[in-house]
């Protein structure tokens, strides 16, 4: 009797939901449960599918997420196949929002050593807060306010920060932020930091290098 269900079981697997959620954008163990568990059932046949578009699926089971990006450049470099369209569009960021995706994932790194929790939630304040630091001062402080709060909507619609349900002022940091923010490019952008403090502190030679925003990312959603 246990052996007739498992057929059954594999039958009711849907790829298209699976591939088409991905294609919708990032795919959340917490959100998308059905879909999520469909992918990870049909990582096999997920990948191969999407790989004829040039696509590659990210899954970390760990942290309950997956998405697709591009498939390394350098692999179709290496192939007899002429180079596939870019489906997933990399985009460059402003140096306020790296600088908030900077913050946040160094937020990140401390809540997961601090905290059993797995959800980071953060008030609209606190972010403010936090990339106010790096601004200029002003007498203008709603002007300053706004600034930081379209840095905030620029982010939530890249999809590393969510609005908490009924409520404008909660966020969540999406944990998919350590997937686009690693180690390595923390450590080049605390450089940045550096500069970009000198330069606010009126340091003219400084001034004369201007840092860059760290390199474009593509965006998880």
């Amino acid at each position: 009797m246990s052996n007739a269900s498992a057929p059954a079981t594999t039958a009711e697997l849907d790829l298209p939901l699976a591939v088409t959620q991905l294609m919708k954008g990032v795919v959340y163990r917490d959100t998308h449960d059905k879909a999520w568990r469909h992918l990870l059932q049909l990582q096999p046949q997920v990948r191969d599918y999407v790989a004829v578009m040039g696509l590659t699926v990210i899954i970390d089971e760990a942290e309950g997420y997956a998405f697709m990006r591009s498939r390394p450049e350098e692999e179709d470099a290496d192939s007899d196949r002429p180079p596939l369209a870019r489906l997933i569009a990399r985009r460059s960021l402003s140096f306020h929002v790296s600088l908030l995706l900077a913050l946040l994932r160094k937020k990140l790194a401390e809540f997961d050593a601090s905290n059993s929790d797995t959800r980071l939630m953060l008030s609209r304040n606190q972010i403010v807060d936090m990339v106010r630091l790096f601004l200029p001062a002003t007498s203008n402080e709603a002007r300053l306010v706004d600034q930081i709060d379209s840095y905030i909507a620029k982010v939530t619609e890249l999809g590393f920060l969510r609005t908490v349900k009924n409520s404008d002022s909660l966020f969540e940091v999406r944990r998919i932020l350590k997937a686009f923010v690693d180690g390595q490019w923390l450590a080049d952008f605390d450089r940045h930091l550096t500069e970009y403090a000198a330069l606010l502190a009126g340091d003219e030679a400084a001034r004369d290098d201007e840092p860059d925003a760290p390199g474009g990312t593509e965006a998880a959603r």
